[in-house]
């Protein structure tokens, strides 16, 4: 396929050459692969500034988006690649290939640099979603740090950096530019920017920024950062976000309150407990969906309010394809029970998906919330269950709301009432304006194009 770029992409790819060390924060279907591919191709087989890239991804993105898009392209033609994804024996053999690019799952890198006796001799780094290193304990993001001072090149790429404050920043800038702009220690980059917020005497919960924070941040990062939205540069289809109310029972609703109140409630003689608040969570959420897991690891079924609104709304899709989003696993298997659904998991099934051969499929979004394109089997996704994850909701949805998506976009929310389901619902909201407040002030121009 011939490559006709966007204005925004040719200035992105530019940004990428100009930069060696380049924080690109484009909005989900605005293009990330294509525009670094085009980079890589020019870095590697024309003006030969770099030899080998490693490109690091999730897995599914690594197995199929990556390899797809280097076919796809006709000018990208003679950029050779490896897919280093598999079994040790498969990675092994597919590192030693020659090649100009070598794309690898984020779970392996530390396996790759510490590990598998293979010298890291890559002069460039790519890493597709850049906020899956924002946490300095992780192995990658240690084993990535080990070996940074020998990378000429790095880019980091994601739609969504800062999804659970700015404090995300510090990981992601500490692995691009070494601590230069933020910092070396997460503690000193803390103590200038943020106070506490919520704490419990001694112990501290959660930090906000100081008043001018946000600013002082943006503008040491700005030198090596480029953002875009894709609402300013592409006509995306119409998008319509439903609540769907899903109301219980009177019995129902009490037996949420013992939960809430007391981190202990019975349901049908079985006994469930909460041991802290986030575990009061995530036992409120699973109950706000129909079911939770016992002391014992059994599933309890509370209710089936949340199916019988999926039922409706996907008899209301009268055939069209419907994808629907779940978090827990009894939720899926719930699912199901009361319908025949496709989980897209596999490349196969994400293909059929795509061919508008599946009436019905599931995902998860901690699964299939990054880089995958699925707007061309359907343009209707529905949340069986919430998760307080803005990057996988954003990513998720923009599975369907995306380039190349020629219907309008409806994303519809099973929200059971007076739930918690409602407050993880305004807390994404809330979330959503921190980051976008990021967005904005490193936001891109095209008027040096």
């Amino acid at each position: 396929m011939k490559y006709k770029p966007h204005d925004y992409q040719t200035y992105t790819t530019n940004y990428i050459l100009n930069h060696p060390i380049a924080a690109v924060f484009l909005d989900m279907g605005l293009g990330k692969s294509i525009i670094t591919l085009t980079a890589l191709f020019d870095l590697t087989l024309d003006s030969f500034l770099i030899r080998k890239v490693l490109v690091i991804a999730p897995l599914r993105v690594a197995r199929d988006t990556w390899p797809e898009e280097i076919e796809k392209w006709d000018h990208l033609k003679g950029l050779k690649y490896a897919v280093a994804v598999g079994s040790e024996v498969q990675r092994k053999v597919a590192l030693m290939q020659r090649a100009q690019v070598y794309i690898i799952n984020r779970e392996n890198v530390e396996w790759l640099i510490s590990r598998s006796g293979i010298p890291f001799d890559f002069d460039m780094v790519v890493i597709d979603e850049l906020s899956s290193f924002k946490s300095h304990q992780a192995k990658r993001f240690k084993s990535l740090l080990k070996v940074r001072p020998f990378i000429k090149r790095i880019v980091g790429l994601t739609g969504t950096p800062s999804s659970n404050g700015l404090m995300d920043l510090w990981e992601e800038y500490r692995i691009l530019d070494m601590g230069q702009r933020l910092g070396r220690f997460i503690g000193r980059f803390r103590e200038a920017y943020f106070v506490p917020d919520k704490r419990n005497q001694h112990v501290i919960f959660s930090y906000k920024p100081k008043p001018g924070a946000e600013e002082a941040i943006y503008q040491l990062i700005s030198d090596i950062t480029i953002s875009m939205k894709g609402s300013d540069y592409l006509k995306l289809p119409e998008l319509v976000i439903n609540e769907v109310p899903v109301k219980l029972s009177n019995s129902e609703m009490k037996t949420l309150d013992s939960m809430k109140r007391d981190l202990i409630t019975i349901v049908k003689g079985d006994e469930i407990t909460a041991a802290n608040a986030a575990a009061l969570s995530g036992k409120l959420l699973q109950m706000a969906n129909g079911a939770v897991y016992d002391d014992q690891g059994s599933v309890v079924q509370i209710h089936d309010r949340k199916l019988d609104a999926l039922e409706d709304l996907v008899e209301a899709a009268n055939g069209k394809p419907v994808l629907i989003a779940y978090w827990f696993k009894h939720d899926l298997k719930r699912i199901q029970k009361r319908f025949n659904v496709e989980v897209l998991t596999s490349s196969d099934s994400i293909k059929q998906w795509n061919k508008g051969e599946i009436p019905v499929a599931v995902i998860h979004p901690a699964s299939a919330g990054h880089g995958l394109n699925l707007q061309s089997g359907g343009s209707t996704l529905i949340w069986f269950g919430l998760t307080w994850s803005l990057e996988l909701y954003q990513q998720t949805n923009a599975r369907l709301w995306r380039q190349g998506q020629k219907e309008t976009v409806v994303i519809h929310h099973l929200i059971a009432k007076e739930t918690i389901d409602e407050r993880v619902m305004k807390t994404l909201k809330d979330k959503d304006n921190t980051q976008a407040a990021l967005i904005d002030a490193v936001k891109a121009t095209l008027k040096e194009v």
